[in-house]
């Protein structure tokens, strides 16, 4: 004796039931979930990223300057000159030499001795990071074993911008530009030139690059 024939409509029925299970689990987790997480992450401020371990690469975009290969994020314990400090990463201290930028020579003794506003450059350069904690978004090491970074300020700008920006530093064009990660920084310079600011002041400020090659190795401080 044949058998009834199968209730066609029960796949369907099924079909729509697990349908209906799936999407009630789904809200479910989706609701657990901590805000942020789930879906499209929040907004971030300028310049911000997670803690960045030292050496850790993936450097965050600040205020249009160029990523860096890594980041150093640490407490910026001393100010040397105008364009050289030292961070307190983690594993310990780095010498890290601002990208981009080459601000006026501090004396080394009789033989190298300083330029006009070097002293005013390392006290503009301390007031805006001495005692901070930063990130440097960073992109080789020097032949000096330094770190060439552009260090990022809290609110995602540049400090290596505000160097030139404020009239003391230059833009770091030596060498046809080989120096010279971010491309913003001849335009800073001809704006604080044109307003007279910083060493600008002064009368026929030389470049420190200049400097060091006609003065502290031809002995021609004129």
């Amino acid at each position: 004796m044949r058998g009834k024939p199968p209730f066609r409509g029960g796949s369907k029925l099924t079909a729509l039931i697990v349908a209906l299970v799936l999407a009630a689990a789904g809200a479910i987790v989706n609701w657990l979930q901590p805000s942020g997480q789930g879906g499209q992450r929040p907004a971030e401020r300028p310049g911000a990223s997670a803690p960045a371990a030292s050496g850790k690469p993936g450097a965050a975009l600040a205020d249009g300057v160029p990523a860096g290969t890594y980041t150093l994020t640490g407490m910026i314990v001393n100010v040397a000159d105008g364009d050289t400090v030292t961070l307190r990463a983690p594993d310990g201290q780095r010498r890290i030499r601002l990208d981009s930028i080459d601000a006026p020579e501090e004396g080394h003794g009789a033989d190298q001795p300083g330029q006009p506003y070097a002293e005013a450059a390392r006290k503009h350069l301390a007031d805006l990071v001495a005692g901070k904690t930063l990130t440097a978004q960073c992109y080789e090491k020097d032949q000096y074993g330094r770190e060439v970074c552009a260090l990022i300020l809290e609110d995602g700008r540049s400090a290596n911008r505000l160097q030139v920006e404020a009239g003391y530093a230059w833009a770091y064009t030596a060498r046809q530009g080989a120096y010279l990660h971010d491309q913003a920084m001849p335009a800073l310079q001809r704006q604080a030139k044109a307003a007279g600011r910083g060493l600008w002041a002064g009368q026929n400020p030389m470049q420190p690059w200049k400097w060091r090659y006609d003065c502290w190795r031809q002995r021609q401080c004129g």
